[in-house]
């Protein structure tokens, strides 16, 4: 069987961790996101074959679970794998290694849409003739994927503007910037003594330029957290997410 896989090395920088020394949450979304992207260019389903058609693929789930959180690290090595589509949806995988050990995995579940509808499109018609689009077929590489409960209060909560730097180049806040502001209003102490042990985050609806988000936080116990972004205006969930800490 041909191997899809695209393995990279990441130097990790000063301006990529905490003060903590732990590799930020948004540093590995945006090497995830860098990934997938060079990974379908090259498999020939990427940016340059599906913007033309005015497509563009969307992040609608990730399961990221950690083995050990990376912190006081200078190098990490991803692999992913295109884990192949359905009707609608297409699957992706990841492993993170820090010093030949595996630290990390994440499955993520994404879709084809129209850029100016937001229609969802059939994969299958648009790319089905690519050899590098195969069936997906569910393995034990996969990560099963949580429920996020509804919460039912908001122990912390900040409101954000959308600012140009956070935009991406399908015009709408990229989705590293999601996670950032999901964290935020929890409290200094929380985020400095804790490290992520694993996230589930499902991705509902963009926010552009200048519109204002609400990010509200319920803290479910000592090693569980609920993230509600909401926009401010309309009052639409943005994006949910369930965290669980060390």
């Amino acid at each position: 069987m041909k191997d899809l896989s695209l393995t990279e090395k990441f130097v990790i920088r000063y301006s990529d961790c905490d003060c903590n020394g732990n590799l930020k949450p948004f540093s590995l979304l945006n090497f995830f996101q860098d990934m997938a992207a060079e990974s379908a260019e090259r498999l020939g389903f990427g940016y340059s074959v599906i913007y033309p058609q005015q497509l563009m693929w969307i992040l609608l789930k990730y399961r990221i679970e950690f083995v050990t959180y990376p912190q006081h690290i200078k190098e990490l090595t991803i692999k992913t794998q295109p884990r192949g589509y359905n009707r609608m949806f297409a699957y992706r995988n990841f492993e993170v290694y820090a010093d030949g050990k595996l630290c990390a995995r994440a499955s993520s579940v994404w879709a084809l849409v129209h850029n100016q509808s937001l229609e969802i499109a059939h994969v299958e018609q648009v790319l089905g003739g690519n050899e590098n689009m195969i069936k997906f077929v569910p393995g034990e590489t996969d990560l099963k994927f949580g429920k996020i409960p509804a919460s039912t209060q908001a122990d912390y909560q900040h409101t954000f503007e959308v600012r140009y730097n956070d935009i991406d180049i399908n015009k709408h806040a990229n989705n590293g910037n999601y996670i950032v502001w999901a964290l935020e209003p929890l409290p200094y102490a929380w985020k400095y003594e804790k490290k992520l042990k694993n996230i589930d985050i499902i991705f509902k609806k963009e926010i552009k330029y200048g519109e204002q988000l609400v990010s509200q936080v319920q803290q479910v116990d000592e090693h569980t957290t609920l993230h509600t972004l909401r926009h401010a205006q309309t009052h639409e969930d943005l994006c949910l997410l369930k965290c669980e800490w060390n």
